[in-house]
């Protein structure tokens, strides 16, 4: 989808559209200012434009590659097409098509986020280690978890505290 800026050659009246790439190219008796592209939303995260519709959809929390390629398919859309290059009949099949059948972006982070509040709730070994953020899944922790600890560094040295300077 594009927005043109137009400029009839019969008036002297600029003119905004919004239409398809096609449609701004067919049309003879306008001459076009300069266009730009639309963004693309979906599920409310803004897809990049000069991008792979297969790696643009990952921008969206909830749809890595796999589920990506699964849309495509169902979609009947070409993964190595560019966004930019999508109709609007397109991006209305995949925001319905993602809207519908794939929890994304907010409603997947609040899961998540009750999914931890009830394993610290009911008092879980995975819920107090959620607790106080360290490792829940069975990593080591004397050393490395250094993310999950904050990187504290703590070297002992000699142990011996250093002299007072004389004077």
């Amino acid at each position: 989808m594009f927005y043109v800026k137009t400029q009839s050659i019969n008036s002297d009246k600029d003119r905004l559209f919004s239409l398809t790439r096609k449609a701004a190219l067919q049309m003879r008796h306008i001459r076009i200012i300069k266009y730009k592209n639309m963004a693309v939303r979906i599920a409310g995260v803004t897809i990049p434009n000069d991008k792979r519709v297969e790696i643009a959809l990952t921008y969206i929390f909830g749809i890595g590659r796999p589920a990506a390629i699964k849309i495509l398919k169902q979609s009947n859309l070409n993964p190595d097409t560019r966004v930019k290059d999508l109709d609007e009949e397109a991006v209305n099949r995949l925001r319905n098509l993602i809207e519908k059948n794939y929890r994304v972006e907010g409603d997947l982070r609040r899961e998540i986020i009750g999914n931890i509040k009830r394993l610290k709730e009911i008092g879980s070994y995975r819920g107090s280690r959620h607790a106080k953020k360290l490792p829940v899944r069975g990593q080591r922790s004397k050393t490395n978890s250094r993310t999950a600890r904050g990187n504290v560094r703590k070297t002992m040295g000699s142990g011996r505290k250093p002299t007072a300077q004389k004077t």
